[in-house]
């Protein structure tokens, strides 16, 4: 605890570090702790089209992900994948619809808007959803559901 008279200090160039963190990873909130100084820095999420709530699938049981090809492997399955792709802005888990069993949020082939959610990422217990930045046609899906991404990952092409 700290004395009656001992000022709170407060790390200002941290928070603001952690503040620009939110904004360029459209998280909500992030918390870091370091022995007994802990910072929590959190924004109201903007309303984003008074939509109805969603629920999203649960993660997969352990040991039902698809295991990672070997190096050797990589190249020869590696799709041909546009630099216009969408990219994750986070490491996180893909879902591709709301719920189990819903219909996905984007397929290939799928007219969609500048604006549209294509899938969601869900990382630390928040949900991101990734949306089209141009209108367009989905040509690819490069995930699958509950895959785990990583930052600039490519998850879906719309051209």
């Amino acid at each position: 605890m700290t004395e009656p008279n001992e000022a709170l200090k407060v790390d200002v160039d941290l928070v603001r570090q952690l503040a620009e963190l939110l904004d360029a990873t459209s998280l909500t909130e992030i918390e870091v702790e370091d022995g007994a100084r802990k910072i929590r820095v959190a924004r109201k999420a903007a309303a984003v089209n008074a939509a109805p709530p969603m629920h999203y699938a649960p993660p997969p049981p352990a040991g039902t992900l698809p295991s990672a090809p070997l190096p050797a492997e990589a190249g020869a399955l590696a799709p041909t994948v546009s630099a216009d792709a969408v990219k994750s802005p986070m490491v996180g888990t893909a879902y591709l619809s709301a719920e189990p069993g819903a219909k996905p949020f984007a397929a290939v082939g799928q007219k969609v808007a500048a604006g549209d959610t294509l899938l969601i990422v869900e990382a630390m217990k928040v949900m991101n959803p990734i949306v089209a930045p141009t209108a367009g046609t989905v040509t690819q899906v490069l995930v699958e559901n509950g895959q785990p991404v990583e930052f600039d990952q490519p998850l879906v092409v719309v051209e």
